[in-house]
């Protein structure tokens, strides 16, 4: 199978896809209005490969129809709320990695770092998860062994479902690690909390929150298929040891608690599975992304034929071409003069012009920033393209839609995080080793080695290879200086040349609607 097709879903599978998510959390388990039952769908073990592949598919589409159409979330546009622009929105757009000349809504706000609980992108990306989460619920309740076995599931299908039990059991985790991360203490809802439950979901804690995760991960890993054996991006053993290996890099942020020991050994065993760095850096967010990369560990795959969308990376690259970039250069047919990058970001490679991961386009561009509105202002980023590592264009002859998968989890990152892990005092992990990781990275991107690190390089060396990866906000939260006086860029806090802001903005607001809605939440400090 080389790719999941997300788009073109039958009607056995539409019944994950109506869920309304505007007014409350109660709303997210909602049972779905559709002639077609989830008692009719599992019966047949033919349906669970589209089953599965909704469940998938809510990473990637954000509605039931090709570009956004018939969206899963009520009040917002199906591209807006698609979950990777929106995670990029809130994990890269405050930092120093990007801005945005657009000024839809409350946008500016997440730069600027003044958002409120009433953002409309905050709430976007919280009900996605949440619409996620509730998509892998309708299908773990319906997979359970007595349903499996009351259904005549049996030989090598059953051994496949059960299978695909553990993917959405990882996937479910996948996604409330993302409400841990951003939101803190959230609604929690499982399997067992049926659509149309009159009692609101219960809050679950941060750390109690990250107790879950942990071992959902560590029960589900044994579950999974080994490591590069499943379908090409779906989850196997190494996608949870990778997931492991951050949570446990931040359990510091999440629960004050120190596991840089089982950070490093999470990272050993993804490194011992098999997998080995891509030999161009660039080639790794190319429209061929999918072939010949024994570097990513879990993709999200798109398609510009069958998994349409204005999200995922057709966002990323034509949002980042404006100005004078030659859009066919990208594979698309024209720029929407969207993201640029900060001085700040561009300052990382002083003094390493021949890093490739440093590839700005500075023509008609200022490096300085005096208005964010205008693309113009930032220099622009080249990151993702619509062309293949032999130049050739995307899939789509319209030049709308973009091929380029986006990884989830990629083997630099987790020798960045042994890295870290080890320079952090975690036991098992080795300083000549860890040096070899980070030089393994800079000679592929053409940088010169060094001979030492410390935990602030690795921040930097993380920004550099990381860059628009969704992981910078949690980077600089996890080293004190997101919000802090520390480490200042252009228009942080809301002025040109950067300032500190309140501590409580580490953590974005439960929507104001859903405060209102469920009795049982309670508002993030601050807002």
């Amino acid at each position: 199978m080389k790719r999941i097709k997300f788009n073109k879903i039958n009607t056995a599978v539409v019944l994950f896809g109506l869920l309304a998510t505007t007014s409350c959390v109660n709303d997210l388990e909602q049972s779905p209005i559709t002639d077609v039952t989830s008692v009719s769908v599992f019966k047949d073990f033919a349906n669970y490969p589209n089953a599965l592949a909704k469940v998938y598919g809510g990473f990637a589409n954000g509605g039931q129809e090709s570009g956004g159409g018939n969206a899963d979330i009520n009040g917002i546009d199906g591209n807006f709320s698609q979950y990777t622009r929106q995670l990029f929105t809130m994990q890269n757009l405050p930092t120093d990695e990007a801005v945005i000349a657009w000024n839809d809504g409350t946008l500016q706000t997440i730069h600027k770092m003044t958002w409120d609980s009433q953002n409309e992108f905050i709430s976007a990306l919280y009900y996605r998860i949440y619409t996620e989460i509730a998509f892998c619920n309708e299908f773990l309740r319906n997979v359970t062994d007595e349903k499996l076995a009351s259904n005549n599931i049996t030989g090598a299908n059953l051994t496949e479902a059960k299978y695909m039990r553990a993917e959405v059991r990882y996937l479910r985790a996948l996604s409330y690690y993302h409400a841990l991360d951003l939101f803190g203490n959230v609604p929690f809802v499982k399997e067992d909390y049926l659509p149309g439950s009159v009692s609101p979901p219960p809050r679950i804690t941060r750390a109690e929150l990250f107790n879950f995760v942990e071992s959902e991960l560590k029960d589900v890993e044994g579950q999974l298929k080994d490591p590069k054996t499943n379908a090409y991006a779906r989850a196997d053993k190494a996608a949870a040891w990778s997931l492991l290996a951050r949570l446990y890099l931040n359990s510091g942020v999440y629960n004050g608690s120190n596991h840089y020991t089982d950070c490093i050994t999470y990272c050993n065993k993804v490194i011992q599975a098999g997998y080995s760095l891509k030999t161009k850096y660039g080639d790794l967010f190319l429209a061929d992304n999918d072939k010949n990369n024994p570097e990513v560990i879990l993709p999200i795959a798109f398609d510009g034929q069958r998994i349409q969308t204005y999200g995922g990376t057709t966002y990323m690259v034509h949002a980042a071409v404006g100005g004078s970039m030659p859009a066919s250069q990208f594979g698309i047919n024209g720029g929407w003069g969207g993201l640029r990058t900060t001085k700040a970001f561009v300052n990382l490679f002083a003094g390493n012009s021949s890093d490739q991961r440093g590839n700005f386009y500075t023509n008609g561009q200022n490096l300085e920033i005096n208005d964010l509105g205008t693309f113009t202002d930032g220099y622009g980023f080249i990151k993702y393209k619509n062309v293949t590592s032999s130049g050739v264009a995307g899939s789509d002859n319209a030049g709308n839609f973009v091929d380029s998968d986006i990884a989830v989890f990629r083997l630099a990152d987790i020798y960045l995080m042994y890295a870290e892990a080890t320079l952090r005092g975690g036991s098992g992990g080795n300083l000549t080793t860890a040096i070899g990781y980070v030089n393994a990275l800079r000679t592929r991107a053409g940088a010169s080695t060094i001979a030492s690190i410390n935990t602030d390089y690795i921040l930097d060396e993380r920004g550099r290879e990381l860059s628009w990866e969704f992981t910078r906000r949690t980077d600089l939260i996890r080293y004190g200086k997101f919000t802090t006086a520390s480490y200042l860029w252009p228009w942080k806090g809301g002025i040109k040349d950067g300032k500190a802001v309140e501590d409580f903005r580490n953590l974005y607001p439960i929507p104001a609607k859903d405060i209102i809605a469920n009795p049982n939440l309670i508002q993030n400090p601050g807002y």
